[in-house]
């Protein structure tokens, strides 16, 4: 049986997340080396190789958040990532003031279309 990967983020990083995930009881974490978040089929929150955990959320918030907390969007293997901005660490570490946007993003893919499943190769 093969051994499932371990997350590529610093585990204290990765406790941080589930921290956070657990106080939404309709998350459930994804992933094993990737951890990330998804609602129909939109992924919302991951943490990234290097430890930093992105945030997917709707344009109006995206913009305050990028300004209040001085953070800048996700860059994925040379990509920016245009709705998912970074959370700096030290805000993950507060996880009742960061709950609040992991909430809104929650939400905001719930109003997307939802993706179709994958199907499975023949």
């Amino acid at each position: 049986m093969a051994k499932k990967p371990e997350p590529h983020a610093p585990a204290e990083i990765v406790a941080l997340y589930e921290k956070l995930i657990a106080t939404n009881p309709k998350v459930e974490r994804k992933g094993a080396a990737f951890p990330y978040t998804s609602r129909n089929g939109h992924m919302f929150s991951q943490l990234t190789r290097d430890g930093q955990m992105i945030l997917k959320l709707p344009p109006d918030v995206l913009e305050k958040f990028l300004k209040t907390y001085k953070t800048q969007l996700s860059v994925q293997y040379g990509v920016v990532q245009k709705e998912f901005a970074v959370v700096p660490a030290a805000l993950l570490k507060k996880t009742t003031e960061i709950r609040k946007y992991f909430d809104l993003s929650f939400d905001y893919v719930g109003t997307l279309k939802p993706k179709p499943a994958a199907r499975a190769k023949k």
